[in-house]
């Protein structure tokens, strides 16, 4: 009794100490969706779909700024002690009136598709942190207009997030799947191509599959990154979940903030040649690319034993000229 008394205090306490804050557009006043809220400490979170993230004092006590982001926004650093219920963002100046043009393809055309690569290996799979993010080129076929149509996204499932009763444990996680034009053979870091959310659960197939056809994605001359980017556990109706990102684990050294991993595990491949899969952590080395092999992380172990692509697949539209 003694414990459930000290346990509900403590869930009052954060409670009371926490708040929901919106991050909205200056000038619409509507809501920024998925912006990134960092702590300045290599950890951070999400805005939900509403723009609405939580942030408590009690859970982030050592945090002094929040450094707000999105994609079309100037960046804002904001004290945490002048946190307030809302907060404004204000788009880039040359981005104010920038609209998305994509020629709409159209005659005859070709289905071609790239195979994705899957295993059930659990110990060769990246362990997906809401701070990571992993990108992987495609280029036109033939050097013909082609369009994307849908992408394959392997995923693992198995291993160890199986039940003592052998069962799948549940889980529902949402993804964001986002595309960046091809700069200098990397990854820009902006873009105005658009975005889609998904939510993955413990029943989605081993791959998954998600239809882009709306989105309009034509592969421009020099190719463009898919990407993937885990945003955190969901509710039943597919809402994000507001919660701390990290887990604090004591250590001889002190306390250590370690990021919390996400299912679905994410399987890296030896099949394909050359290094071609380009990862960021957003919330590390001022948010900038870096092609995954040993100078992003010597004692990757992934690297190491040259599982260090990811096989995304596609299902292309080739629209060939005629001569």
């Amino acid at each position: 009794m003694k414990n459930w008394l000290f346990l509900s205090a403590l869930l009052i306490s954060v409670w009371a100490t926490s708040q929901d804050i919106t991050i909205k557009d200056a000038v619409s006043k509507n809501g920024v969706p998925f912006a990134t809220i960092s702590f300045g400490n290599g950890k951070g979170t999400f805005a939900d779909d509403e723009g609405v993230f939580r942030f408590s004092r009690k859970l982030y006590k050592d945090v002094d700024s929040l450094y707000l982001s999105s994609i079309g926004y100037q960046d804002l650093i904001v004290g945490a002690n002048q946190v307030d219920s809302q907060i404004l963002m204000t788009q880039e100046p040359d981005q104010l009136e920038a609209v998305m043009l994509s020629v709409e393809l159209k005659g005859k055309f070709k289905k071609k598709k790239e195979k994705p690569i899957a295993h059930d290996n659990y110990f060769n799979c990246w362990l997906p942190t809401v701070e990571s993010e992993i990108a992987v080129q495609f280029n036109r076929i033939d050097g013909q207009p082609t369009r994307i149509s849908k992408l394959q996204f392997p995923i693992v499932k198995e291993e160890s997030q199986v039940s003592k009763k052998g069962k799948l444990r549940a889980f529902s996680t949402m993804i964001r799947v986002m595309f960046y034009d091809v700069e200098n053979g990397k990854p820009a870091y902006r873009s105005y191509y658009p975005s889609k959310t998904y939510v993955i659960t413990e029943k989605s197939d081993d791959v998954v599959e998600v239809n882009v056809e709306e989105l309009n994605i034509n592969i421009p001359k020099t190719g463009i990154f898919a990407a993937v980017q885990i945003l955190g556990y969901t509710t039943p109706d597919d809402k994000l979940i507001k919660a701390k990102k990290y887990r604090e684990i004591e250590t001889v050294r002190g306390l250590r903030k370690v990021s919390t991993t996400y299912r679905p595990l994410l399987p890296f491949t030896n099949e394909i040649d050359g290094k071609q899969t380009w990862v960021r952590r957003i919330f590390y080395n001022n948010k900038e690319w870096v092609l995954f092999d040993l100078n992003y992380n010597p004692n990757s172990s992934l690297v190491r034993s040259g599982h260090d692509n990811y096989g995304i697949g596609a299902e292309l539209k080739v629209f060939y000229k005629k001569d």
